[in-house]
């Protein structure tokens, strides 16, 4: 909104020397940061004292799940993701350049699977089950969002000249010109990508700050990523394909981590409100919209590493379990293994934080390594 004031009404420049700060990048990253969080704290209380009012027992717990957490977790509210979605929001309508497509697809994608598991959760709190929509339903949802989201960035973002499949193309890491033109095939694939990653931070979401800090790392790292590759001079400096308008997902990201900080104020141990899909499901989905976005798709499995880890743990528990009827881990998603072999929770949480921290930064030097 501000960017277009800056763009339109010339009479403020005059009148508001510093609504000329609105053509930088960095300001309105960084103002969309601060935003999101003012509107994620300042929603904080209220929202929970009023969420738990309504929710009664709050979210259901596991019953199979560790023993410490029906009696620590029980009766806590969720849909805490509300809280990070309102700071998004404001953060990215006042600050972000709405004629760039990339912004806007990860901003859609975010609240659209934001609305998906809303619906989920509310299911949930209402019927005092752990399980909502049907795992058809959601992914039927998912893929349909995904599928839309791929075809306006196929169709709508600009491409730079020199390379005109750009839109449809897997771009390799590490390899300076290393690109695979999937053609149409690259509508499954950019799907696979976003359902993916929803559906692995979602899987993460599992103990108190363990999924919302790894997702802040990650938007920080593609944030830097966003802002490279949407400015021509650092995209070739760093022989990277350059991607038009890409760096307006930096303030998305922004918003992101700022909305982040403010529900971790919330959500830090012992946790007063907890994400729920509501929050998982759209972060995950937002996240590998912009890995799609962005041509970094397989950088994102990097960065997002922790994130795949949770989803394997999970495929490789059930696969091997319906093979053998044992299991591999002694509870999955894999943080519970290790909750189940004595490590408090608060150890599990701060070192899969630190994983995710080493892989942000081992996705960020791809950048340089050509």
């Amino acid at each position: 909104m501000f960017y277009l004031l800056y763009e339109h009404v010339t009479s403020l420049h005059q009148h508001w020397p510093l609504i000329n700060l609105m053509k930088y990048q960095t300001v309105r990253i960084f103002l969309a940061m601060i935003t999101a969080m003012i509107v994620a704290v300042a929603m904080g209380s209220r929202f929970i004292r009023w969420m738990r009012a309504r929710q009664g027992k709050g979210q259901p717990i596991r019953e199979d799940g560790p023993s410490t957490h029906l009696l620590t977790k029980k009766g806590t509210p969720t849909m805490g993701g509300l809280m990070i979605l309102a700071g998004i929001a404001v953060g990215t309508i006042l600050w972000a350049d709405p004629h760039s497509a990339a912004a806007w697809v990860v901003f859609g994608v975010t609240m659209a699977y934001g609305l998906l598991g809303f619906i989920d959760d509310y299911a949930k709190v209402t019927k005092q089950t752990s399980a909502g929509l049907t795992s058809i339903q959601k992914l039927v949802a998912q893929v349909a969002v995904a599928v839309v989201a791929v075809l306006v960035l196929m169709y709508y973002s600009p491409v730079p000249a020199d390379a005109p499949h750009l839109a449809t193309s897997l771009v390799i890491p590490v390899f300076k010109n290393f690109i695979f033109n999937l053609g149409y095939f690259y509508i499954v694939f950019g799907a696979v990508v976003i359902v993916g990653a929803s559906n692995a931070v979602n899987l993460t979401d599992g103990l108190d700050g363990l999924a919302i800090v790894p997702v802040m790392i990650a938007a920080g790292a593609f944030s830097l990523i966003a802002y490279l590759v949407g400015n021509a001079k650092f995209a070739n400096y760093l022989i990277i394909h350059y991607v038009p308008g890409a760096g307006e997902v930096a303030v998305i990201l922004a918003a992101i981590i700022g909305g982040g900080m403010g529900f971790l104020w919330y959500n830090a141990p012992p946790a007063k409100i907890f994400m729920g899909d509501t929050g998982s499901l759209a972060l995950g989905g937002g996240l590998g919209a912009v890995a799609v976005a962005l041509k970094h798709e397989i950088v994102l499995a990097i960065i997002g590493g922790l994130f795949v880890m949770e989803a394997l743990s999970v495929m490789i528990q059930v696969g091997y379990f319906k093979l053998t009827k044992k299991r591999v881990f002694l509870m999955a998603p894999i943080h519970h293994h290790f909750e189940k072999l004595g490590w408090p929770e608060s150890t599990v949480v701060i070192r899969f934080w630190i994983v995710a921290a080493m892989l942000a930064m081992v996705g960020l030097a791809t950048l340089k390594l050509r």
